[in-house]
């Protein structure tokens, strides 16, 4: 067996790569032999509680099994998960439309969402950026979400994001309409070389924004990075130190290059072109509207969901889903955002 044999690590690229491989395909083991007992056991106990006329039992054992129906689901999506990056961690990117505090409030709300869901999955959250607005929400963010499979699943949910509400901003109590944009892509490992210099980009610096008081930032400590060529900035603020801020930066920013490659090879590969668009109406991959009923609806897959709180609280992979095996079996391309 590779993965045993000592001289592997002679060559620590290929090791990393394998050992990843490993961890990927105990686990999935693992969560099929899980499955495989758990509808064992509670097949038992319905024969059980039939033998002893135990209606309680069997209901418990069938309502048991029902439960396990979402984990298969997501087990059986994650078989297919087989992009070179979809194993490794993922940066996230929430950007406000138009629209002033409405859109900023919106970005907030998709933040926490998108939080909430990695929390389900035991993924570990980092925030790298944040950008406040000036009377509520935020104008941007990023984040650094790490766990197995986490960009394969959240590579579907780059794009234009619609909320309608009765606006709890306007005297009125008024309907409005919000936008705000989604970039996923993913980290990229030693395995991925990925060439730009110092001189094919320019590096800013600035203060980073934060609470106030003794935590306040009083240095140029957060540093943006925009490649020339082709216009892509990365921010981090994460770090108190400067030097961390401009290598956490770098990794974004070979990520988001990276990203764009997948892109250009999907496209060549589906003889279509990815679609980029302003973030605003007709562009929306997902409309979430809680007035004047409650609605949440992927345009691109049909799927919906009458529980917007739900999915506002994280409850995103029925969404996920549907998307992945549209992609997957060759369904129509997603609609991505442009990120300015």
């Amino acid at each position: 067996m590779r993965a045993e044999d000592s001289s592997l690590w002679n060559e620590p690229l290929e090791a990393q790569k394998l050992m990843r491989e490993r961890q990927g395909l105990e686990e999935g083991i693992a969560a099929v032999k899980g499955l495989t007992q758990a509808l064992d056991d509670n097949v038992g106990l319905i024969q059980l509680g039939e033998e002893e006329g135990d209606e309680s039992v069997v209901a418990e054992a069938e309502a048991s099994i029902r439960s396990m129906r979402g984990e298969a689901k997501a087990r059986q999506i994650e078989t297919l998960l087989s992009g070179e990056a979809d194993a490794n961690d993922s940066y996230l990117e929430i950007h406000a439309g138009a629209g002033g505090t409405e859109s900023q409030d919106w970005a907030s709300m998709l933040l926490r969402m998108y939080t909430r869901w990695a929390e389900r999955r035991r993924f570990k959250v980092e925030v790298l950026e944040v950008h406040d607005g000036e009377e509520a929400g935020i104008k941007s963010a990023t984040l650094l979400i790490k766990g197995h499979n986490a960009y394969g699943w959240m590579k579907t949910e780059s794009g234009v994001h619609r909320l309608v509400r009765i606006s709890p901003y306007d005297s009125n109590a008024r309907r409005h309409t919000s936008f705000a944009s989604v970039w996923v892509y993913p980290v990229i490992d030693d395995t991925i070389e990925i060439d730009v210099s110092e001189s094919d980009v320019r590096i800013d610096t600035y203060r980073s924004s934060g609470s106030g008081g003794q935590h306040v930032n009083t240095t140029d400590s957060a540093v943006r990075i925009t490649h020339l060529a082709t216009g892509i900035a990365v921010a981090c603020q994460a770090e108190r130190s400067q030097h961390k801020n401009k290598a956490k930066a770098w990794e974004m920013l070979r990520s988001r290059l990276y990203e764009e490659e997948l892109k250009k090879r999907e496209a060549v590969a589906n003889a279509t072109e990815a679609s980029k668009s302003d973030i605003g109406w007709g562009h929306q991959i997902r409309s979430y509207v809680l007035q004047p009923y409650q609605l949440v609806k992927d345009l691109r897959t049909g799927v919906e969901s009458t529980s917007p709180s739900s999915v506002l609280d994280g409850d995103l992979d029925d969404f996920m889903e549907a998307s992945l095996s549209q992609r997957i079996e060759g369904g129509a391309g997603e609609v991505v955002a442009d990120i300015d």
